[in-house]
């Protein structure tokens, strides 16, 4: 690499995220490099890098090109993989409305789990649609310490186990993962979050995410915590008929979760553009040696 990229750092309830604009798919980002680039002492820091590329431009986001100019490619902070990242679009679509590629009001985002449709408020929110969740039947268990507690289980593309605690601490300091049971029921691990009510449809959480302990922010467990939390209260829009919303505190900041009654899930929070910056193409390449 001979000259230095440019970078943004954003976040969206305070998961974050380094940006590299690159329209043209002209970056090599090597799984080392993005591992690099997100590594929180010798770094710029992340939970996780977004690639921004013209779908056109991207060979995985080519066939959704007509659909969507722009492509989320999404890597973990590790340099793998990802199919999607709810708080990483929404901080996708600010750095777009940013640069003037977009303006308020709807767009459609590539992404590696298909074409997410968005919608950018005059106050700034960002909302995401975020798909429908299944619910598997069966009984699950989630344990802390001494304490246990059934668990919803609940899809989002990815698996979560809801558990309703009376303390949030009563989730301990969730380093490893939270045992549960039966082991079949999440045979490749499970993102656990326990849960607390705060008011009317006002929830608080704490999620162990699998592979990556606590952490601040987790949009697809969010709503599967709204999901959950309807269905105990007996307010399932597919039952009823109505929308219901939830608001969602993480520790990061508040999301706010709304289910429709065909199932759509919608996930409304900030996203933010901390700053702005090069990086030194003599830095990345030293550290990927």
């Amino acid at each position: 690499m001979s000259t230095r990229i440019a970078f943004l750092k954003g976040h969206g309830t305070e998961n974050d995220f380094v940006i590299v604009p690159d329209p043209e798919n002209a970056v090599d980002l090597s799984p080392a490099a993005v591992a690099a680039l997100c590594d929180r002492r010798a770094g710029i820091g992340a939970d996780g890098l977004l690639h921004v590329v013209r779908s056109a431009a991207h060979p995985e986001g080519r066939a959704m090109a007509d659909e969507a100019e722009w492509f989320m490619d999404y890597r973990n902070g590790d340099g793998s993989i990802a199919e999607m990242c709810g708080n990483g679009v929404r901080v996708f679509a600010r750095y777009l409305q940013r640069a003037g590629h977009v303006a308020e009001g709807d767009l459609a985002v590539a992404t590696r789990g298909g074409v997410k449709s968005v919608h950018i408020a005059k106050d700034g929110d960002v909302t995401v649609g975020m798909g429908r969740a299944l619910l598997p039947g069966g009984e699950v268990t989630v344990s802390v310490g001494g304490r246990s507690w059934p668990a919803r289980n609940v899809n989002m593309g990815n698996p979560h186990a809801v558990a309703f605690v009376d303390d949030l601490a009563h989730a301990g300091d969730l380093l490893a993962p939270p045992p549960f049971s039966p082991a079949s029921a999440y045979p490749d691990g499970v993102n656990v979050e326990f849960v607390v009510d705060r008011g009317p449809r006002h929830v608080a959480l704490r999620v162990h995410e699998r592979g990556a302990g606590e952490t601040r922010s987790c949009g697809t467990g969010a709503c599967a915590v709204a999901v959950a939390t309807a269905r105990r209260d007996g307010v399932d829009p597919g039952v009823t008929g109505t929308p219901v919303t939830y608001t969602v505190d993480v520790p990061g900041g508040t999301l706010v979760i709304t289910e429709r009654p065909d199932g759509g899930i919608e996930m409304t929070g900030p996203a933010v553009i901390v700053a702005e910056g090069v990086i030194e193409a003599e830095w990345l390449e030293n550290a990927l040696h």
